[in-house]
């Protein structure tokens, strides 16, 4: 719709068209400097709520109506040709006002047109013809009704000067409010100066200046002219003081502002009104130095930090640098200086907790009482640097946990797998965008004390790009002597290090940086044996599925030999994790049993584990040759534990070559070929027929030939396997050994005893055959574990043929 309404009359002036659409329009007030005196008001009249208008008497102004009480008494008035009062309510927000929602004071008006809107409003031309006080509500429906009193504003006398000088001043200024508005439309210059009336003017300008409701009905409550005018003055000078300040505002950014940083526009104007309001950040400046007041740190971290303060005050909140410059305060006082929890420096507990949390480890929980204890007697100790290595799953990250609890002290872990960037640890400077600490700094951070318990898991994965060695950064770390004053790159100021507990794990020590190495106590945390498993099975894991499963304690036990099953023929590992796994399965299928009601047996035999867990994927290493020539049974060593090896030989007719296979390694081809050496080299004393180093091939092989093997263990083993064939001599029932063996006949120490000694028990085997200088090891088994096996300690080859093969 775009027709257009204009309103021709001889008693109106000034300019501006009411238009039906979204146009301007500005409106227009009586020319008489009096209030109309031939229209009679009645005494009662229909009310029209207005939620955010107020009319004038004299003024024409468009009214817009969507309410449907409003509707009806707009079409009621306009067919009855009545008058009615346009009253301002309160609140914006009501839709339905009550009377006690309205003011008081109104204006009574004539409806000049009505405009239907596309949108089902209503757009009514009042003309306001008097101001009245409602006196009482007479009806609210179909809409409200109301007696009124008319109320006359009193007008000064023609010539009296003080109105005259008040209506001049108000006509200046509000046409030098339109000339700086940009928001004003100049039409309203125009029409000001064209009209005579003082009463016109006044009213004019309450109508279409952008003033606040309240503001015009106080206006409109005025009694009489000149306190109208008075007022209106001092809310135009207002008026006058914000637009300029505005403007101001806006010419400050403006001059700020280039292609770059439109984005900011609009902070860049508050940041200004908080500058002319005296505000800005301030108040932030002095929460962080009451926050510094409580700090512990040195007096230079202290003017550091009162200098960079400094800084941030002078800086623009709206500039990028603001922010990075709060972001480093913040973590300046949110790091603990010199904040530390106190040891619980009872050992009895602190051993407790340790045994409590891990079964074994021995050697690990010494070395922390050990600094327990020192710190006990001396009262200050700095922190050991300890590294724990060992396969997979055996405890060593959880230990850090175990550690911290018994301790009494706040944990924290950094994940170095994978690492390859050097300010990962050392952090980053300031001077780059997203900068942040080190990961060091962060933990503490998080942590909230200088003396947690820090787990660096993972050492041995800690990789090298294009950004540096990040374990060269660890250097400064984990050195006692240089981590009093770790430097952190973001945080430029020395922190100290030395109070807390670095634990670092790996699992290949030989990957390890060797300079790292030398600064940690290297403690090796071996896999747990089968019987370590069982035990940690039923102290620990049991009653941990149990209760994660709501069993109760007497629904579900398992015996030992069920848990050997288990362990044996179900999992191939140097820890318990898939272990933990199969026992969570057994307490599932034990939950289900009892949702369903069924009739079960608390305890799970080895048959309910196969028919729990299915066909057995391994099989148990049981000794199975005895009395065969050629045929020896040896000890190996695996990440998973202890096993026994066969080593098998055989003679045929040939050229008296080696043929070695069962996908051995180097080191134990060089083994085998030592081995025939020292039997040639011998045969007179072994009872050989030399011819048969000529006319016969041997073949040595070792079984499972799909895994690798290796190592100079398998030496004496071999030895006893050659001779047995040239001689024809049997090898002794239940019996195995290990050894490395010189070309001399000498028998050399090896590693793994413990956990090979326990893989010849659990495979029936009753007597072993090692090295003299592996004596001391066998005392470090647990009793228990050794009981019922013969031990015989060799120097030589001839003594382990003396032992093993028959006369």
């Amino acid at each position: 719709m775009s027709r257009r309404y204009k309103i021709k009359s001889e008693e109106y002036a000034g300019i501006g068209d009411v238009i039906e659409g979204g146009h301007q329009v500005i409106p227009i007030v009586s020319a008489d400097d009096d209030e109309s005196t031939d229209v009679k008001i009645p005494g009662v009249i229909p009310i029209l709520t207005l939620r955010s208008s107020v009319l004038f008497p004299g003024a024409i102004t468009p009214i817009t109506v969507g309410r449907e009480k409003s509707m009806k008494l707009v079409h009621d008035v306009d067919q009855s040709g009545g008058i009615l009062g346009a009253v301002l309510q309160h609140e914006h927000s009501l839709e339905n006002p009550a009377p006690k929602d309205l003011h008081s004071v109104g204006t009574a008006a004539r409806i000049l047109k009505i405009l239907e809107m596309p949108n089902g409003n209503l757009t009514v031309i009042l003309h306001g013809l008097g101001k009245i006080e409602i006196l009482e509500y007479i009806t609210s429906e179909p809409y409200l009704r109301a007696s009124v009193l008319p109320i006359r504003d009193t007008s000064p006398v023609k010539d009296d000067v003080e109105f005259g000088a008040l209506v001049d001043s108000i006509r200046d200024i509000a046409l030098e409010i339109i000339d700086i508005s940009p928001g004003m439309p100049k039409e309203a210059s125009f029409a000001i100066k064209n009209i005579d009336s003082r009463r016109g003017i006044i009213n004019f300008i309450c109508t279409n200046f952008e003033l606040k409701d309240a503001d015009r009905q106080k206006l409109l409550e005025a009694p009489g002219l000149l306190a109208r005018a008075r007022k209106l003055l001092e809310i135009l000078l207002n008026e006058q003081q914000l637009v300029e300040l505005k403007n101001d505002i806006q010419g400050k950014v403006k001059q700020e502002i280039d292609k770059q940083q439109r984005d900011y526009y609009l902070r860049q104007q508050i940041s200004t009104i908080q500058e002319e309001l005296g505000e800005g950040s301030t108040d932030e400046a002095d929460k962080m130095r009451e926050r510094a007041k409580t700090k512990k740190w040195s007096a230079a971290v202290a003017e550091m930090f009162e200098k960079e303060l400094a800084k941030l005050e002078r800086l623009n909140p709206s500039v990028g640098e603001h922010s990075v410059q709060t972001s480093y305060l913040q973590v300046l006082l949110d790091l603990p200086w010199n904040e530390i929890t106190e040891d619980n420096l009872d050992l009895a507990r602190a051993r407790t907790q340790l045994d409590k949390d891990h079964f074994g480890l021995d050697e690990v929980k010494d070395r922390i009482l050990e600094h327990l204890a020192v710190i006990k007697l001396k009262g200050d100790l700095k922190s050991p640097i300890i590294c724990l290595y060992g396969p997979p799953g055996v405890g060593k990250t959880s230990l850090g946990k175990s550690v911290a609890e018994a301790l009494g002290r706040k944990f924290g872990r950094i994940s170095l797998g994978g690492l390859h960037d050097e300010a990962e640890i050392r952090g980053h400077r300031r001077t780059y965008i997203g900068a942040m600490p080190g990961r060091i700094i962060q933990t503490i951070k998080r942590a909230g004390s200088s003396n947690p318990v820090i787990i660096l898991d993972e050492v041995d994965k800690v990789g090298r790009g294009n950004h540096g060695d990040p374990s060269s950064a660890l250097l400064e770390v984990l050195d006692p002597e240089q981590n009093t004053t770790f430097h952190d790159n973001y945080l430029d100021v020395e922190y100290d290090l030395s109070k807390v507990l670095f634990i670092a794990t790996a699992n290949d020590i030989s990957a390890v940086n060797p300079a790292l190495k030398d600064r940690m106590e290297m403690i090796d945390i071996p896999g747990y044996l089968l019987e370590d498993k069982v035990r940690i099975a039923q102290e620990h894991l049991l009653a941990k599925q149990r209760s994660a499963h709501g069993i109760p304690d007497d629904a579900l036990t398992i015996s030992d030999a069920s848990f050997e099953k288990v362990i044996s023929e179900y999992t191939r590992e140097s820890g318990v994790r898939l272990l933990d796994k199969h026992i969570a399965k057994i307490a599932r299928h034990r939950a289900k049993q009892i949702g369903f009601g069924e009739e079960y047996t608390a305890d799970i035999s080895t048959a309910d584990v196969e028919k729990i867990l299915g066909v057995p994927k391994y099989l148990r290493d049981e000794y199975e040759v005895g009395g065969i020539v050629g045929v020896v049974t040896g000890l190996a060593w695996t990440q998973v534990g202890g096993d026994i090896l066969y080593v098998e030989s055989i003679l045929t007719p040939g050229k008296g070559e080696l043929h070695l296979t069962g996908n051995l390694g180097d080191v134990m081809k060089e083994s085998a070929t030592i081995a025939l050496e020292w039997v040639k080299a011998h045969h007179e004393a072994l009872g050989i027929d030399p011819e048969k180093f000529k006319t016969m091939d041997i073949n040595i092989h070792v079984p499972e030939g799909a895994i690798p093997k290796d190592g100079p263990s398998a030496g004496i083993t071999m030895v006893t396997s050659i001779v047995s064939s040239y001689t024809g001599r049997r090898v002794r029932e239940r019996i195995a050994m290990t050894g490395e063996t010189t070309l001399r006949g000498r028998v050399m120490p090896v590693g793994g005893i413990r956990e090979k000694i326990l893989a010849a028990k659990r495979a029936g085997i009753t007597d072993i055959i090692l090295s003299e200088d592996n004596r001391k090891e066998i005392s470090e088994i647990r009793p228990e574990y050794v009981a019922g096996m013969n031990f015989s300690f060799v120097r030589s080859n001839d003594d382990v043929l003396a032992l093993a093969l028959e006369n």
